[in-house]
């Protein structure tokens, strides 16, 4: 009774509330609430500005009238569930703007009338009235919508007093009921009439009255035995007596019998919706099935649900054939645990049939039915479990929505499937339906849900679903978006919860048409593979349905977690042909780069110098001491042409000087009693490094002497690390003589040090020079001095050539 009572309460307050609040959306409105507090008596420090007071579930017993006084906006007042006894409605003289009183679920027994006139909704139910409490100032509440009543007795002259207003809702909450005078429901003018009765109360003439009362009848409550009329009583209600279209009973258990003279009763009036929740019946059957009256009604829509049965003596099969044979547009039986449903031999106009959350199987099709009107078929929450034989049984319909959802359906290869093409709409979704569904769907299928199945792969080969507009195949276990090649006109794709770790190029290509795709909490794997998809995610304008909270990457390790809007994955680094041409343009500028150095800056001589610098150095870190403790007296001799004697003064021997260098010069006379070949030994011999400067020059007037040496010695091939070649000038190998092999194979290996042209590379120069002579002489105690040799006749020798000699001190 009171999760009943809640549901009106809450159904009230949103159709009156509505109603009046929204004339005035300026003002501010304050709610207080005071519920569930054990208080006594109304609090004193109110709120002026409270609209809104809820004061229910607490121990109010008595109202004053000073109560309310400070709160003169008031609109809203909620004092169900509390004890008060007895009301005067001139408490609320002072709140003129009351638009809602609930005093619901009290103990009232008294009520003194005040005419509020701007009252909307009252409500006095499941109080302790002896008579229903209606008086005249009742009757001038010209405003009152939804009107509450109670009362132990009601009589005609109770409601009279109100039948010139125009209610929306009246709800007769009887606690319980000693006398109904008949007659008195009609005198009320009302569109919903809603009666909750005591328990064990006769409820047929309450029935009898309602329909000819209200277009909208709702009766709770309707069990024990009741007095039903005769039969004949019943054939003379005629159907100008009644009003109602849509009749619910609600929590309603009675033995079959009764329940059978409601559906005859009802089945002749103007009910045209008629709605049985929470329905339970059971016992011995009395009456003939087959006396059922067809004829004479206007009945479109039944409606049972929630059913439970009682032991009883009836084949089942004959309440089947009760509902089937009624013939009317709309019919459902939900929630009944219901095995099998029959229907008659002949065709029916069934339009809507709903057979939801029973234990249907699929021997329901076994037996012809013939359905062609059928255009909603219900059967989810059963236990069907092949599609081929439902797509059997819908060819012969002009079916447009089908719901198979939540049943055991599967489907093979080898099974033929045969649709109506009217079919349009179906969910076939928590089945354990595999890829091969897609075999047997209908072509004109606009709308398909196939959501919670074991869908693996969309296959390529399947019937083109050229009407296809929106499909769900979430929580599947599909690895890849869809394409669209079969489903042209596909505008909505639900594709969540599923195993797609990165969509393939297809989707983007084939689903141009796509305007609503949801494919968030899959386990996405955030590389180049899914950079496009975060392209489409972030500049779609609202397309991904959940972008961005349910993209998360779960692969790889370091970016599980983070959303797929923060994952930033850049152009080059995924685009392969991009990364070639832009490594490509980056190699070409370096080249040029380079290329322009080495031209501007001569790069190639420098590197060559260090080169030859850092060997040098390797080579004297390995000199050993005893190559040191040979015989010299000179820390490096001279050989040049004089016609490079100019460099040699200015430049070569002031920056060996300058380093203390003992050095042997070439203007010095060879021994004259010793031939040329032996000078040059003897000076080579006696000297750590030797220094020839090269310049053409020098191999026009000079080289034939040292080619001879080096052609006699091993010096050149064994110990070149003695030997300094400078080029001065660049010497082409084309203009060396034949006859000097030596010299060409040393200039072919460039084995010497090049003085460099620009001024701003000498230092580099004269520092490889000297760590190629940086060594200290070894000698026993003594300093050496040097001295000048007599220089020796040019003209006999063709050349200067000096040796610079040293006394020991």
């Amino acid at each position: 009774m009171k999760h009943i009572r809640s549901i009106y309460i809450f159904c009230s307050i949103a159709m009156s509330v509505q109603g009046w609040a929204s004339k005035l959306p300026e003002e501010r409105e304050l709610t207080t609430n005071f519920s569930n507090l054990s208080l006594r008596k109304i609090p004193a420090d109110l709120t002026p500005t409270t609209t809104t007071l809820d004061l229910s579930y607490n121990l109010l017993s008595q109202l004053q009238s000073s109560d309310f006084r400070s709160v003169s906006k008031l609109k809203v007042l909620i004092l169900c569930h509390n004890r008060i006894q007895e009301l005067d409605i001139k408490t609320f003289e002072f709140n003129r703007e009351l638009r809602y009183l609930d005093l619901s679920y009290n103990r009232l027994k008294i009520v003194t009338w005040y005419s509020l006139a701007g009252l909307r909704h009252l409500d006095l139910s499941f109080n302790d009235f002896d008579t229903v409490p209606i008086c005249e100032e009742t009757g001038n509440m010209s405003h009152l919508e939804i009107l509450g009543l109670s009362g132990a007795k009601i009589q005609k002259s109770d409601f009279q007093k109100i039948a010139h207003l125009h209610l929306n809702t009246v709800f007769l909450g009887l606690r319980s009921l000693s006398h109904y005078e008949e007659g008195s429901l009609p005198i009320l003018n009302t569109t919903k009439l809603h009666i909750v009765l005591p328990m064990n109360t006769n409820f047929w003439v309450l029935l009898r009255d309602g329909i000819k009362t209200s277009k909208i009848l709702e009766m709770t409550n309707i069990n024990g035995k009741s007095q039903f009329a005769s039969y004949e009583t019943q054939q003379n209600f005629t159907l100008e007596d009644s009003k109602t279209s849509v009749l619910l009973l609600n929590k309603v258990d009675l033995p079959w019998d009764d329940l059978l003279l409601i559906f005859q009763f009802v089945w002749h009036t103007s009910v045209e919706c008629f709605q049985i929740q929470h329905l339970t019946f059971g016992g011995k059957v009395y009456l003939d099935h087959n006396s059922f009256d067809y004829s004479n009604t206007v009945m479109r829509t039944m409606k049972l649900e929630h059913i439970q049965f009682r032991i009883f003596y009836i084949p089942q099969e004959r309440i089947y054939l009760l509902f089937t044979k009624m013939d009317i547009e709309n019919l459902t039986i939900s929630d009944a645990q219901m095995p099998h449903m029959l229907f008659p031999v002949y065709p029916t106009r069934f339009q809507y049939l709903n057979f939801a959350n029973n234990i249907l199987t699929d021997d329901l099709f076994k037996q012809p039915i013939q359905l062609p009107h059928l255009k909603t078929l219900i059967l989810k929450g059963n236990k069907l479990e092949t599609l081929s034989l439902v797509s059997f049984f819908a060819n012969n319909t002009s079916l447009k929505h089908l719901d198979l959802s939540q049943n055991l359906l599967q489907h093979e290869n080898d099974e033929n499937c045969f649709w109506p093409e009217t079919l349009i709409t179906m969910n076939l979704s928590s089945n354990e339906l595999a890829d091969s569904v897609f075999r047997c769907l209908p072509r004109s299928i606009q709308i398909l849900d196939l959501n919670n199945n074991k869908i693996q792969t969309v296959p390529k080969e399947i019937i083109h679903l050229k009407s296809l507009q929106v499909l769900n195949l979430a929580f599947n276990f599909l690895t890849d978006l869809p394409g669209c090649s079969h489903f042209r006109k596909l505008s909505i794709l639900n594709i969540e919860m599923n195993l797609i770790l990165s969509p393939s190029l297809d989707f983007f290509q084939s689903c141009q048409e796509v305007k609503t795709l949801n494919a968030g909490r899959n386990p996405f794997r955030c590389t180049c593979e899914l950079r496009d998809f975060i392209q489409l995610g972030k500049y779609s304008e609202g397309m991904m349905i959940g972008w961005s909270d349910s993209y998360i990457c779960e692969y790889p390790l370091n970016l599980k977690g983070t959303r797929l809007k923060d994952v930033h994955l850049p152009e080059l680094s995924c685009n392969t042909a991009l990364l070639i041409v832009t490594i490509a343009v980056i190699m070409l500028v370096l080249g040029m780069a380079v290329a322009f150095c080495c031209f501007y800056f001569d790069l190639p001589w420098y590197l060559r110098m260090l080169g030859q610098w850092t060997q040098t150095l390797q080579r004297i870190r390995k000199t050993t001491q005893e190559q040191l403790k040979r015989n010299v007296q000179f820390h490096v001799f001279i050989s040049y042409s004089e016609h490079d004697s100019t460099w040699v003064k200015h430049e070569l021997i002031p920056n060996l000087e300058k380093e203390e260098k003992l050095i042997c010069l070439h203007e010095g006379n060879f021994d004259p009693g010793k031939s040329i070949t032996e000078n040059i030994m003897n000076c080579t011999e006696k000297s750590y490094k030797s220094i020839f400067v090269l310049s053409p020059s020098f191999v026009q007037s000079e080289w034939y002497h040292y080619e001879l040496y080096f052609a006699h010695h091993s010096l050149f091939h064994e110990n070149s690390d003695y030997i300094i070649f400078i080029l001065l000038e660049p010497i082409p190998l084309y203009c060396i003589p034949t006859r000097y092999p030596t010299l060409k194979a040393l200039l072919e290996k460039k084995a010497y040090l090049e003085w460099p042209k620009d001024r701003h590379k000498c230092r580099l120069f004269w520092a490889n020079l000297r760590a190629t002579i940086n060594v200290n002489l070894l000698e026993t105690g003594e300093m050496c001095e040097l001295q000048t040799f007599v220089e020796l006749n040019e003209e006999s020798r063709g050349s200067a050539i000096s040796l610079i000699r040293t006394d020991c001190l």
